[in-house]
């Protein structure tokens, strides 16, 4: 069993969430915990990086869900980087991959994030 570890860090996009480990049943409370303290403002992106996912179940799932609830309750995008192929495979089987935008690293994703334009 692989502890997980969580480690943000905020950027001009937003901020970032780095996970290494097992997200599962005994971990997901901690990073489920930890999204309501996040700063993120409109128009910014969450980025959740899987890049140390060793294992995902629903419970690690469900977590994604609520980071995503987070972000829209905060009009804000929410992306995912380094999805491990056993939880890209998940994503899809439930329909998932449709409601997250996906990126080979969390640069590519702040590269991908388009700042709101101020009218």
């Amino acid at each position: 069993m692989t502890q997980l570890t969580v480690h943000t860090r905020a950027t001009p996009a937003g901020p970032v969430i780095e996970l290494s480990g097992e997200l599962d049943n005994n971990s997901a409370p901690d990073v489920r915990t930890l999204l309501p303290r996040l700063t993120l403002q409109a128009g910014q992106q969450l980025v959740i990086d899987l890049t140390g996912i060793t294992f995902c179940d629903s419970s690690g799932i469900t977590v994604l869900i609520a980071a995503r609830n987070r972000a829209l309750a905060a009009r804000a995008d929410i992306a995912l980087a380094a999805v491990p192929d056993r939880v890209s495979r998940m994503l899809h089987i439930v329909g998932l991959d449709q409601v997250f935008p996906t990126h080979p690293t969390a640069l590519a994703a702040a590269a991908a994030w388009t700042p709101p334009t101020s009218e």
